[in-house]
C-alpha cells in the first residue's frame, strides 16, 4: 500500500468470529521525534510485511476487542522498547484493525469499544490552512504548520465549514498577494505559498477578518513550529534555514511568545526542541489562555508525560497512535496525560491513508482537538467521519476549551 505522500505502508486486515473485519493502514510522519517508534525495519514495509507474516501465529487467537491482550501478542513478535524488529507500522496496524474488529463483534462503535460512550463530546477540528518546514518546499515558512481552529462552533458541522471558509479565503488572499502562486498545498492539505514566518500569520489572520470573525472568538489561529527540526545541538542554537535567522533557546522562546501575543493564537505546538522541558514550562506559565502542547515533547509516551506533568511543561500533548506504537500504548499515554490535567490533541500524520480511526479515538480519549487538514482525501476522511457520528446524535455537543475560548 502507499500513503498520502507516495510512501509505502503497511495495511493489515484482522478477521475474527462471526464474520467481522476490521483495517487499518500505518500513517508515517515527516518531521519524526527522537523518541517515537521506528515506523519501519531496516528493509522497508516488505520485511515488515514478511515478519508480520512468520509470526502471524502467535496474533491469531488473541481478543479482538482487548487491547491488552492485542499488545501482549504484538510484543512477543518484538521486545524492543521502540518496536525496531518489526516496526511500530506493524504494532498500529494490527492494533487498530484488532479494535475495530472487535467493536464489530460487539455490535458497537470503535469510540465507544475504547471507552467513549459515557459523556462523550467532540473534538474541535484543528485544521492546516498554510504549510511549511518538512512538510512543503523551498520558499515556503520555516514554521511547519499554520492552523486554524473554530473555537465559536456549537457543532460539528458549523466547526468544519468555518475551517473550510478560513483555507479558502486564505487561498484568495495569497493569489491577491503574488498573482504567481500556482494553488500548490503542503503534505497535509495547506497552502504552500512562497512566504515568510510572520507573513504567513499575518495572511491566515486577514483571511479569518474578512470572513467577518475576530481571532479568538468565532475563530482562532495556531501554529506548529516543529523546532526540532531547526534546533542545532551542535551550535546550541535554532536555525532557521529559509528566512536565514538564528536564535538562541531564550531567542527562541521569546520568538514564539512574541507571536502566540500579537496573533491570540489558541494552539502553540513544540515551540521548543524535544528535551527543552524547562523552555516549555515557562511559556505554559506565561500562556495559560493558549494550549502550549508537547508533540516531539511527549511522544504519545506515557513516561514522557509523566515528565511533562512533573514540569508543568505543557497543557496540551498531541496524541498519535503510531508515535507509541500499539493503540494500548496511546491510551496508557492519554490516562497519563488527562490525570495531569494535560489536554488531548489526536492528531494525524503527514502520510496519511482514507482510514477514520483517529476520529473515533479522539472522541474515545475525550481529546479537545483533532489536528487534521481541511482538504486532502486522506484529511477530510475524518472530518466526514465526525459528520456522520453527529448524524447519529448518540454524541451531544463540543468538548470543553475552558479558559481557551
Amino acid at each position: 500500500m502507499y500513503n498520502s505522500r507516495g510512501s509505502e505502508a503497511v495495511e493489515v486486515d484482522i478477521a475474527v468470529e462471526g464474520g467481522f473485519r476490521g483495517r487499518a493502514c500505518a500513517p508515517s510522519g515527516a518531521s519524526v521525534g527522537a523518541a517515537e517508534a521506528v515506523s519501519l525495519p531496516q528493509g522497508g514495509a516488505a520485511e515488515a510485511i514478511r515478519l508480520l507474516r512468520e509470526g502471524a501465529g502467535r496474533i491469531e487467537g488473541a481478543d479482538a476487542g482487548d487491547v491488552e491482550a492485542v499488545h501482549s501478542a504484538l510484543r512477543s513478535l518484538d521486545g524492543t522498547p521502540n518496536w525496531s524488529t518489526v516496526g511500530g507500522s506493524v504494532a498500529y496496524a494490527v492494533s487498530v484493525a484488532a479494535a475495530e474488529a472487535g467493536a464489530g463483534a460487539q455490535g458497537v462503535g470503535l469510540y465507544e469499544s475504547l471507552g467513549g460512550a459515557d459523556g462523550a463530546r467532540f473534538p474541535y477540528p484543528l485544521g492546516n490552512v498554510l504549510g511549511g518546514g518538512a512538510h512543503a518546499g523551498a520558499g515556503t515558512p520555516d514554521i511547519q504548520e499554520v492552523l486554524v481552529c473554530p473555537v465559536g462552533a456549537a457543532s460539528v458541522d458549523g466547526a468544519v465549514a468555518a475551517n473550510v471558509a478560513v483555507h479558502a479565503e486564505l487561498g484568495r488572499v495569497l493569489r491577491e498577494r503574488d498573482t504567481g502562486f500556482t494553488g500548490g498545498r503542503s503534505d497535509e492539505g495547506g497552502w504552500a505559498p512562497r512566504i515568510g514566518n510572520e507573513e504567513a500569520l499575518e495572511a491566515a489572520a486577514r483571511a479569518c477578518e474578512r470572513l467577518g470573525h475576530t481571532l479568538g472568538r468565532e475563530v482562532a489561529l495556531g501554529v506548529d513550529f516543529a523546532s526540532s527540526t531547526q534546533w542545532d545541538a551542535a551550535r546550541g542554537a535554532y536555525v532557521y534555514g529559509r528566512s536565514g535567522d538564528v536564535r538562541t533557546p531564550g531567542e527562541q522562546a521569546d520568538f514564539a511568545a512574541s507571536l502566540i501575543e500579537k496573533y491570540r493564537l489558541v494552539y502553540a505546538e513544540d515551540a521548543v526542541h524535544e528535551d527543552a522541558f524547562e523552555e516549555m514550562a515557562g511559556l505554559t506559565a506565561r500562556f495559560p489562555g493558549t494550549l502550549v502542547t508537547g508533540d516531539d515533547l511527549t511522544a504519545t509516551s506515557a513516561k514522557r508525560a509523566r515528565r511533562a506533568a512533573q514540569s508543568r511543561s505543557c497543557s496540551g500533548a498531541i496524541l498519535k497512535v503510531n508515535q507509541a506504537g500499539t493503540l494500548r500504548d496511546a491510551l496508557a499515554f492519554a490516562r497519563e496525560a488527562s490525570r495531569a490535567g494535560i489536554a488531548l490533541v489526536t492528531s494525524h500524520r503527514s502520510g496519511e491513508s482514507v482510514d477514520s480511526h483517529i476520529s473515533h479515538i479522539a472522541v474515545a480519549t475525550r481529546s479537545a482537538m483533532l489536528k487534521t487538514g481541511v482538504l486532502g482525501g486522506e484529511r477530510v476522511a475524518k472530518l466526514n467521519e465526525l459528520l456522520r457520528m453527529s448524524g447519529q446524535g448518540i454524541i451531544q455537543g463540543m468538548a470543553d476549551l475552558g479558559a481557551l475560548r
